[in-house]
């Protein structure tokens, strides 16, 4: 179904880093193929916000910091944490932007999983679920009244944040084309259950305009 992209609708752009596309640390299939489609979709929106995975060495999050194999999960104070290789790395060219990324009108970027202690899968709360990033503030002063995320990746930080989104109390869609998966142990088909039980639309960019 197409619709009409308006003035107070807000596009929040997902971690399109280095170390999230081919070549990178901790690359989701396929990943640098949503660059493209972000930069024309971006385009359309007057709200776009750009996340960024921001981890100091040694992160909560890391297998290394543990000892660990990557993708094994452990017991953390907030809950499970699947412990990723190295990635997103503060200052490294990893955690940069990926080079092919044009959104020269984004308003913001947030930075996010800069607390070495809590991981951050969400742009708006961290994994502890009560540490808030802004992110609502900042968007709710913007007037947005409908929220689009895409990004990398579908089942992780672009689900994250669109679940958060949804619970502060906007219409969400996430655009598909737009966003890439890890499916991890089921992960996708999670995250789709979790959009459909909280309304969260799924979209394509042909379908905007």
């Amino acid at each position: 179904m197409r619709q009409a992209i308006g003035g107070r609708d807000a596009l929040v752009v997902v971690d399109v880093q280095n170390d999230f596309c081919p070549g990178g640390s901790l690359a989701v299939a396929d990943g640098d193929a949503v660059v493209p489609v972000v930069n024309d979709l971006a385009r359309r929106f007057s709200i776009v916000v750009l996340t960024q995975d921001w981890h100091p060495a040694g992160h909560i999050s890391f297998a290394s910091t543990h000892g660990a194999e990557p993708f094994t999960a452990i017991d953390v104070a907030y809950g499970s944490q699947v412990l990723w290789p190295d990635h997103c790395v503060q200052g490294t060219p990893g955690a940069a932007f990926h080079p092919g990324l044009e959104v020269p009108h984004a308003q913001a970027i947030l930075r996010k999983g800069h607390d070495a202690a809590i991981d951050s899968y969400s742009g708006f709360r961290e994994a502890d679920r009560a540490t808030a990033t802004g992110l609502a503030g900042y968007l709710r002063e913007r007037g947005a009244e409908r929220v689009f995320v895409c990004g990398l990746a579908t089942d992780f930080c672009v689900a994250w944040t669109a679940f958060d989104a949804a619970e502060a109390g906007w219409p969400v869609w996430v655009v598909e084309d737009a966003c890439r998966a890890i499916d991890l142990d089921g992960s996708l088909e999670r995250a789709f259950a979790e959009f459909d039980r909280l309304g969260i639309g799924r979209v394509r960019s042909s379908e905007l305009g």
